[in-house]
């Protein structure tokens, strides 16, 4: 049932907000050089790497780190990228990852390759056997704001007690954090001084 809910929900998105998607990948191709999507290595179902697609909202050779965790974000950021990163508008292409299975719309948001403490530690509490999503129970929670022990136990008790009005209740209440924007740390804000993730093994 979520996996059919997914692909049905996945392609009529994909279908209406095509017009929107030509528009913003003119965009962040008018206002600063290199490619319009930005592929990154992410962390999968039982921790299996994908290509996972965005919008690109920073510039090219940007580290690849969370983009809290950047020391001069400020320098990164595309003309574009701030305002595409703060209505979430550049998670649109992973639609995309949706319908060909590498993510679902809700579930743990998935970990950059290099994230390993995270990896390390959604692997011991079992969150690695659930798919990825676009959005999910830590993010409604606090998003860019919580500390990975955190996190992690939100995507524990996302995954004891995942069922399908568990995840309408997370995508309703996803559109409204978006809409107050709330729980995103913008790329003009200091990133927190915290450790940059060893590579994942």
């Amino acid at each position: 049932m979520k996996r059919t809910f997914d692909i049905v929900l996945a392609a009529t998105g994909l279908l209406l907000a095509a017009p929107l998607l030509a528009v913003i990948a003119a965009g962040v191709k008018l206002t600063s050089p290199g490619p319009v999507l930005y592929w990154s290595d992410r962390v999968g179902r039982y921790n299996q790497i994908f290509r996972m697609p965005k919008f690109r909202s920073m510039r090219t050779g940007a580290p690849q780190v969370a983009t809290h965790l950047l020391q001069d974000s400020r320098s990164y950021i595309t003309p574009l990228g701030k305002l595409l990163r703060k209505t979430s508008l550049d998670e649109l292409p992973q639609l995309w990852s949706i319908l060909v299975g590498h993510m679902s719309f809700v579930g743990p948001r998935p970990a950059l390759f290099n994230q390993a403490d995270l990896i390390e530690l959604r692997t011991r509490c079992g969150v690695h056997r659930l798919t990825p999503g676009i959005t999910g129970w830590a993010q409604i929670n606090g998003r860019d704001e919580l500390e990975i022990p955190v996190k992690v136990k939100f995507d524990a008790h996302y995954l004891r007690y995942q069922s399908f009005w568990f995840d309408v209740k997370i995508i309703a209440l996803t559109f409204v954090k978006v809409l107050r924007q709330e729980g995103v740390k913008q790329a003009d804000e200091p990133a927190q001084a915290r450790p940059v993730y060893r590579r994942a093994a």
